[in-house]
């Protein structure tokens, strides 16, 4: 048995209390598929977002990594960087 994804839609010309002013109506295969199509679009977002924090933190990381060979302390290395 599938599940059928629906969506309500508000008439605000009705009264509130009125049963017809909020209906559940089945979604169309272009909705469902627009659906779909922005949530895969969110994953791909959120994927690039996480890898440019992790290159972010791995040059954050190997500018410290140069700084401390070039003789500072943790702590100036750190301070420079930010």
């Amino acid at each position: 048995m599938s599940e059928v994804i629906t969506k309500l839609v508000v008439d605000l010309s009705k009264p509130e209390g009125d049963p017809e002013r909020v209906q559940s109506i089945p979604l169309t295969p272009e909705e469902i598929a627009e659906r779909e199509a922005l949530a895969a679009q969110a994953l791909a977002d959120q994927a690039e977002r996480e890898a440019a924090e992790q290159a972010k933190a791995e040059a954050k990381a190997s500018g410290i990594a140069k700084l401390l060979a070039l003789g500072l302390t943790e702590a100036e290395a750190t301070a420079l960087i930010g």
